[in-house]
């Protein structure tokens, strides 16, 4: 029997070169790098900043197709103007996508890679085409560039539901605690002399997972799970007043629960926290 494994798959290969060159990229950078890198998760939004990004395409390309088809073969129309400039405000939109996009997937793994990999591939190759139908339009072959427009056109909604699969089916980059049940009541949690100080401690709160760190005369508590991709963050690092989820390096604040670094972008679930008779109590706090 051989001990060889199985050739790995080329679109893998080029998967994994490509998390490590963007993930390189990042880190090579620094703190700056890791500002950035927050930026395009969109940390500073409170959700992902990509879906907002790509409705600029969407959006302008839609238009470009209707006008095209309205203008019909009247190349000096302004209806033929607009869907010019509508291709161009389009490029530029799917530029601004394409590197929030790619920094949202660089943490991905599993189904959820390989079918970001495809949703990318297909939006490169639609940004290629629709640059090169710009390009023909501004150089007198308005008629081909159309013709290629529309066919990119039905790559790039292909492609947009491809995101769909990923958001609604798999659940990237959405709130992984959104539907957990939390406690709205005290409910007990521990014996507050079985917490050590500065450790992650997970206790359970009538089903719900709960983070527990003592440090000094304080005790926070968080819900116990990433809000980026589910990630236990119990078994994270305690770094000063804050915890790093295990899996991705997503950041929270110890005291509210706001994320610090991404890739998460949805605040850490509080709980209020008492001490009764030698008892620690907890409370979801809810921020609506």
């Amino acid at each position: 029997m051989s001990n060889e494994s199985a050739p790995q798959p080329a679109l893998e290969k080029l998967a994994d070169s490509l998390q490590q060159t963007v993930n390189g990229i990042f880190q090579a950078g620094g703190v700056p790098g890791k500002k950035a890198r927050n930026f395009l998760n969109g940390v500073w939004l409170g959700h992902a900043l990509h879906p907002l990004l790509t409705d600029v395409p969407v959006g302008a390309w839609t238009t470009a197709a209707a006008l095209d088809l309205l203008s019909g073969a009247d190349d000096k129309s302004d209806l033929a103007a607009g869907a010019d400039a509508a291709v161009g405000l389009g490029i530029l939109g799917a530029v601004g996508a394409a590197v929030a996009g790619i920094t949202d997937w660089s943490d991905t793994y599993g189904e959820e890679r390989s079918i970001g990999l495809t949703h990318m591939l297909l939006n490169v190759g639609s940004l290629g085409a629709y640059s090169l139908s710009f390009l023909l339009r501004k150089n007198g072959q308005r008629k081909l560039g159309v013709a290629l427009s529309l066919a990119a056109y039905g790559t790039t909604a292909f492609s947009s539901y491809l995101g769909g699969e990923l958001v609604f089916r798999i659940g990237s980059m959405v709130n992984h605690t959104a539907f957990h049940e939390k406690p709205g009541e005290w409910t007990e949690l521990m014996d507050e002399a079985d917490l050590p100080e500065n450790t992650l401690h997970k206790a359970d709160a009538n089903g719900a997972p709960v983070l527990v760190v003592k440090q000094g005369n304080e005790v926070y508590a968080l819900h116990d799970i990433c809000s980026h991709a589910g990630g236990p963050l119990n078994e994270g690092q305690l770094e000063g007043d804050t915890v790093v989820c295990p899996w991705h390096g997503s950041r929270f604040c110890l005291k509210d629960g706001k994320v610090i670094d991404g890739p998460a972008t949805f605040d850490a679930p509080t709980y209020e926290v008492r001490r009764e008779a030698g008892k620690i109590e907890v409370r979801h706090v809810s921020s609506h």
